[in-house]
């Protein structure tokens, strides 16, 4: 499913195409995420048109829990049930079921939880999370981890490491004895984990390099930990990874995580951030990142971003977005999500042209040093 097209001359960063029944991903590429079967406050056609989104992704706790299986199998998966023709990607639910520490209990039959929505008691298990994502229908699909928290001592983080690995060959063994119900392929990837621990993360890369997935993600990583830690462990794990496979960095980040990233061979992410941040009045521009609350826009009668092609640009001032979400009206936090996603669509088309021309090294660490600017 994957086509490695190039590998930068001067570094790790790598151009790909990744082929799916429902549409093809060039890689680099960021998934925006639609954890209820929605990206938050951005239209379909959005996504399409105005954004570009190659691929999208798609929660497995929240939606097992609501609408459940049974309403999403009547809908035909998770493609019908959203009117999004394009790729998807589901997570397994490990890193939620991470998120509910005081509500949950990891065995090695599987991680039993309760409902943040009623209360009511659940078990994800390998085989049941891959049943899960069958019913969703998604394109690629995950393998049940657990995401062990940041910090913890390397005893937790190599037990933790160790049923990750068992679980990852339980979910390889049901996905191969089932098959899918809408009739489209679909792929599994495995999970690295190991924390913040060289050791554990070569061992890790291995085991699941060597359970032969379709494509690898690095899990485990933006829960807290500096910087430099994430690029190290990357940066470690993709000299084990194989090179003809993807490898998806799961949760992350800013836009200059994702160059870092990048140049240290990553080629897909996915994140919260652009609408999390958006609705809370962040956008990010090619010249930093700007708080629309501040008090310092409220006069501003000028673009956030001259010349970017979003509306939130190219139509409405600082002053009138300032405006907006200052007085929580809904436009402005449409406006600011689309235009936030819309930048980082741009900026994978822009990594994407300077691995091409072979640019990007030279680029990346000064255009990293200006999106994390706060204008």
């Amino acid at each position: 499913m994957f086509e490695l097209i190039k590998t930068s001359g001067t570094g790790k960063a790598r151009l790909g195409k990744l082929t799916t029944d429902h549409g093809v991903i060039q890689t680099p590429i960021f998934m925006p995420v639609g954890t209820l079967a929605t990206v938050k406050g951005v239209k379909q056609d959005d996504l399409k048109s105005r954004i570009r989104a190659q691929i999208i992704l798609g929660n497995t706790y929240h939606l097992y829990l609501r609408p459940g299986n049974t309403i999403m199998r009547a809908a035909g998966g998770l493609h019908r049930f959203m009117n999004w023709d394009g790729p998807i990607l589901t997570d397994s639910g490990g890193y939620q079921v991470f998120s509910l520490a005081d509500n949950r209990k990891l065995e090695e039959q599987g991680a039993t939880f309760k409902s943040h929505i009623d209360g009511s008691k659940h078990q994800f298990t390998p085989e049941n999370v891959v049943e899960t994502q069958r019913v969703l229908g998604s394109d690629i699909m995950m393998v049940l981890d657990e995401c062990p928290p940041y910090p913890c001592d390397e005893a937790y983080a190599r037990n933790s490491m160790h049923l990750t690995h068992r679980w990852a060959a339980r979910c390889k063994n049901e996905f191969h004895q089932t098959s899918g119900y809408y009739g489209h392929q679909q792929h599994l990837f495995g999970i690295v984990q190991g924390s913040v621990y060289p050791g554990l993360r070569a061992e890790s890369s291995k085991v699941i390099a060597d359970l032969d997935f379709h494509g690898n993600a690095i899990g485990g990583l933006s829960v807290g930990e500096p910087a430099h830690m994430m690029y190290d462990m990357t940066n470690l794990v993709t000299d084990i990874l194989p090179q003809n496979k993807p490898r998806y960095l799961m949760g992350v980040g800013t836009p200059a995580n994702l160059l870092h990233n990048i140049a240290r061979g990553v080629d897909m992410f996915d994140c919260v951030m652009p609408t999390r941040n958006a609705r809370n009045g962040m956008i990010f521009t090619r010249n930093g990142t700007i708080n629309l609350r501040n008090a310092k826009w409220k006069e501003a009668f000028e673009s956030a971003d001259p010349g970017f092609d979003s509306d939130l640009c190219s139509q409405h001032t600082l002053a009138y977005m300032h405006h907006l979400i200052r007085c929580g009206e809904l436009l402005g936090m449409e406006l600011a999500s689309v235009h936030n996603l819309t930048f980082y669509l741009w900026l994978m088309n822009e990594v994407r042209s300077r691995i091409a021309d072979d640019t990007f090294h030279d680029w990346y660490e000064g255009m990293a040093e200006t999106l994390d600017r706060r204008l």
